[in-house]
């Protein structure tokens, strides 16, 4: 089942509100709903968003509140960001968001400057029907607050906090080395918020609905795939069984699961009663990342999908950090070794010691996502790894895992 559904309660405030015959929520309709309203005691808000434990949506789950703080306390004009960028082939939600619900994402824009003292605001994106909306948004809402639109072009590292920095600087979209982080020293120099687009839609959802601000802070944006049958963009509360979400777009004979995009890692038995969580994941040895979730159907082989998953981060490697090139390219090959049944005992030594060994020292987490899949293969299937070792393997013989492909998803 391929769309946009929303699994909140009736009459919950949430984000996936269906888009109007234009294709988009205009600002009528925004302002309807109680967008844009007046601004009232920020620190206010700032004391709601930290209460209501409203956590980052780009993929670390970061307290939005300690965000804030440090760029509001930091010294000097402030800049605020709206990250769009997608680095994950298989997330939808942010380009969604700014295709249909521009007004949302501006609105939390202005809020998150009001907080934080900030004088001027980006929105950061790499897809042009996105840039169109937003573009068409700014100019039917003239907002007070200073923004301008910066578009990058699509890779897997552009959306990193501190490549949008470089490139809103005129440079490329790449990562650099840290500190300063952009919290203290960002666009210009100044003190810098680089937010994702959902975390600052639901700053502005919490905004216009204090009574709902901690299920608003609870519920999370997820994209599903997998399979040949489709993929869907789902609204649901925290601690939502996984099989829950596989059930209502048809992957529920999954077998495994790819958690995070690429960062969570593989996950097979048990993986029906995860739930929708970053604290429940992690406790139980994934992430959930930017909410992006790949299901594994009977007829897919977790080899194969660490191959191509490896291949395409070390493809997208920003080949500034030689541990990073090297070693993600030394996994990809392994494992290739693997899937083409040409792997012996120090093939799997070498990527289980690598996996161990390797996170935490790229620029990025282009590199620990890399490790973190094949971490979770060797470990929680390492019976099909070793029979992988005896025969051929069918599916992997029939792979492309070069381009990603599978990971990729359509902006319903």
């Amino acid at each position: 089942m391929t769309g946009v559904f929303s699994l909140l309660p009736e009459g919950r405030a949430g984000l996936l509100v269906p888009p109007s015959d234009t294709g988009g929520e205009g600002i009528d309709g925004y302002l309807a709903a109680g967008g844009y309203a007046p601004l009232v005691a920020p620190d206010r808000l700032l004391d709601r968003i930290a209460a209501a434990g409203l956590r980052g949506r780009g993929g670390a789950g970061f307290p939005a509140a300690v965000k804030l703080r440090a760029v509001r306390d930091t010294p000097g004009p402030r800049v605020v960001v709206a990250n769009g960028e997608e680095g994950e082939p298989g997330s939808v939600k942010d380009r969604w968001l700014l295709r249909h619900r521009p007004h949302v994402v501006l609105d939390g824009l202005r809020l998150a400057a009001a907080v934080t003292g900030a004088e001027r605001g980006y929105v950061y994106l790499s897809d042009a029907a996105a840039e169109r909306a937003v573009r068409e948004a700014l100019a039917e809402s003239s907002p007070e607050l200073r923004i301008d639109v910066v578009r990058t072009e699509h890779t897997y590292v552009a959306g990193e906090e501190s490549a949008v920095v470089r490139r809103i600087d005129g440079g490329p979209a790449l990562p650099t080395a840290k500190p300063p982080r952009p919290f203290e020293s960002g666009v210009g120099g100044a003190p810098t918020l680089v937010a994702n687009v959902e975390t600052l839609a639901r700053v502005a959802l919490m905004y216009s609905r204090p009574d709902e601000a901690d299920a608003v802070a609870a519920s999370h944006l997820v994209t599903l795939s997998g399979g040949a049958d489709g993929a869907a963009l789902v609204e649901a509360a925290a601690g939502t069984h996984l099989k829950v979400l596989a059930d209502l777009c048809g992957h529920g004979r999954a077998e495994a699961v790819l958690l995070g995009g690429m960062f969570g890692g593989l996950y097979g038995e048990g993986w029906s009663d995860l739930p929708l969580d970053h604290d429940g994941l992690k406790a139980a040895g994934g992430a959930l990342g930017c909410g992006a979730l790949h299901f594994l159907h009977p007829e897919d082989c977790p080899v194969a999908v660490a191959v191509e998953a490896t291949a395409y981060l070390g493809a997208q490697s920003a080949r500034q950090c030689g541990v990073c090139l090297s070693g993600t390219g030394a996994m990809a090959k392994a494992l290739q070794a693997v899937a083409g049944g040409e792997a012996n005992f120090d093939t799997v030594a070498r990527l289980h010691r690598w996996s161990q060994q390797l996170p935490g020292r790229g620029a990025c987490g282009l590199l620990d996502a890399a490790a973190r899949v094949v971490a979770t293969l060797l470990d929680r299937f390492a019976d099909m790894v070793d029979a992988h070792g005896r025969s051929a393997c069918p599916v992997c013989a029939s792979a492309a895992p070069e381009d990603g492909r599978r990971f990729t998803v359509p902006v319903p």
